[in-house]
């Protein structure tokens, strides 16, 4: 049968990483696809996190894999405050926009 190796995680991953940096670049005006195309990239550092941790037979990328997520639900929060206070100042979330909030 076909069995799901480490470079099977690592494609998925480096397309992951792929996307969310396209993410950033391709669009960046508007600042929740920007955070989501973060998020993306975090994704697929824990993906590689996890693998690599099983193959070597270790927790520590595991262990570390759930830093990365505690501070990826740290920087949501605090993105989504700033989204938020953006949205109620100026009506849109585009970056263009976000200039206007220094005055």
């Amino acid at each position: 049968m076909f069995e799901i190796g480490l470079s099977h995680y690592m494609t998925v991953s480096a397309i992951l990483f792929t996307l969310g940096i396209l993410g950033i670049f391709l669009n960046r005006k508007n600042v929740i696809i920007i955070m989501m195309s973060v998020e993306l990239m975090l994704l697929a550092v824990n993906i590689n996190l996890v693998a690599f941790s099983v193959e070597l037979g270790d927790l520590v990328g595991q262990v570390f894999a759930m830093f990365v997520l505690t501070v990826a639900a740290a920087e949501v929060a605090l993105g989504l405050g700033i989204v938020f206070a953006m949205y109620r100042n100026t009506e849109s979330v585009d970056l263009a926009n976000a200039t206007e909030l220094r005055n």
